[in-house]
């Protein structure tokens, strides 16, 4: 059953506070999130896993992915409650969930001190990141879309998508600034610093996300009870087209962007030897790009529609793969950040019209849950894409190509789902936020 038509009235106040707040709350989990990918990278590998460098940092990795595999649990979670009971509630309880378990991490004893249970305290909480994690994006990107005017969902949708950048701006930041004390001072107290902020910045998201009002789409389905009673079940067993072509569509922007951040990280200082900060300072560069890029996309997909523009990006993404990586492999630092910011700059190009292309594969009564899954299902695989790149690493010898190959291969996946989403659509065009100014 097909949800009715609905048109809404909300002022353009309104949707811009929306927007902000969801950016907000997403910069945060994103923050958290990112934190722990570098820390994978830098510390985790080192002070919680034993054995060769190579088996620690595989298991680093590994437990890096725990928290892509347990998005699925999250967004089947909150995805479910979001259409049910509304978008505002789950969105509360997934930044205080993520800001909490990240603080925790924080003060967590290391396998020097309490042995095999540091990786498994340490693999619990990344688990709850993930669940948390895996229910909030998904419900950003529709409180914000659902608010906006037709004309002008694509930078609305942008908006929680800049989350990403300013997340990996301030945990590769904060990396940075620690990573100038003393090695033995980095390694008792100095890294915990960046996951202990995380309280502080929860009470900020926590204060602009509860000023946030509940969707009006969602609050007409709940006054005409058209809230689908299994969302779930109804975008895995009705919708699975939808939601195939939009994981893959948001493959890209998630798997390639840690292939580009957290994998090249540990390539650049483990295999290239090069100097933690510069790999720091690359990304660094390449989040503030990706800021303009995400921007510029959401206006874009306004005037030539999402799925062109996630179809011209996978493009340039295959395109850049090899130069991306010729560019670290010089070793020159203002190459290797070159070469970062390309491979980031090429990719954020489908990640910033990707809340407009998923918003528009669902109707509203399973728009929540199908957002959320078909994000975390590219989630899922995503999050063992530095494992699989290490690993492919590891047995060419150190050779930069198969990593390379890989980003074609992800960029293909995303080109190709970008082409059947305006065919396998189930977004209402009659679902309509009424503009009003004043």
């Amino acid at each position: 059953m097909s949800s009715p038509a609905h048109t809404a009235v909300v002022s353009d106040r309104e949707a811009r506070k929306v927007a902000f707040g969801a950016f907000v709350g997403t910069a945060l989990e994103w923050y958290d999130f990112f934190l722990f990918g570098t820390a994978a990278s830098l510390v985790f590998n080192r002070l919680f896993f034993t054995g060769s460098p190579v088996a620690a940092t595989l298991a680093a990795f590994a437990t890096f992915a725990v928290g892509f595999a347990a998005r699925p649990l999250g967004a089947i979670l909150f995805g479910h409650l979001g259409d049910r009971i509304g978008r505002r509630t789950c969105l509360i309880v997934t930044v205080t969930m993520i800001g909490i378990v990240t603080g925790l991490i924080g003060v967590l004893p290391t396998a020097l001190s309490i042995g095999v249970l540091a990786p498994i305290a340490l693999t619990v909480l990344r688990l709850l990141q993930g669940i948390a994690v895996g229910g909030e994006w998904g419900g950003a990107v529709t409180l914000a879309v659902e608010h906006a005017p037709k004309d002008k969902r694509g930078r609305y949708a942008a908006m929680p998508q800049i989350g990403s950048p300013i997340g990996t701006l301030l945990s590769s930041g904060a990396f940075l600034a620690v990573s100038a004390l003393p090695k033995d001072s980095f390694d008792s107290w100095g890294w915990r610093i960046p996951f202990l902020i995380a309280f502080p910045l929860l009470a900020i998201a926590l204060y602009l996300r509860r000023r946030v009002e509940e969707s009006p789409l969602f609050e007409q389905l709940l006054a005409e009870d058209e809230r689908a009673s299994s969302p779930v079940k109804d975008v895995v067993v009705r919708s699975l087209p939808q939601l195939l072509v939009g994981a893959g569509s948001a493959f890209l922007g998630v798997g390639g962007f840690y292939l580009a951040t957290t994998f090249v990280i540990s390539y650049g200082t483990a295999t290239l030897k090069l100097p933690q900060s510069l790999m720091l300072a690359a990304t660094l560069v390449a989040a503030a790009v990706e800021i303009a890029v995400l921007i510029t996309g959401g206006r874009l997909a306004e005037r030539y529609g999402a799925a062109r523009i996630t179809v011209a990006g996978g493009v340039l993404s295959a395109i850049a793969a090899f130069p991306m990586f010729w560019l670290i492999d010089s070793k020159s630092a203002a190459l290797v950040i070159v070469g970062v910011t390309l491979g980031v700059a090429c990719l954020s190009v489908p990640y910033a019209v990707s809340g407009a292309l998923l918003t528009e594969l669902f109707p509203a009564r399973l728009r929540y849950s199908g957002v959320a899954l078909s994000a975390n299902v590219a989630g899922l695989v995503s999050g063992f894409v530095p494992l699989v790149a290490a690993a492919f690493l590891a047995g060419a010898g150190g050779a930069s190509w198969t990593a390379a190959l890989l980003l074609i291969v992800i960029a293909l996946i995303t080109t190709i789902s970008g082409m059947l989403a305006p065919k396998v659509a189930l977004g209402r065009d009659d679902e309509v936020v009424e503009d009003v100014r004043g």
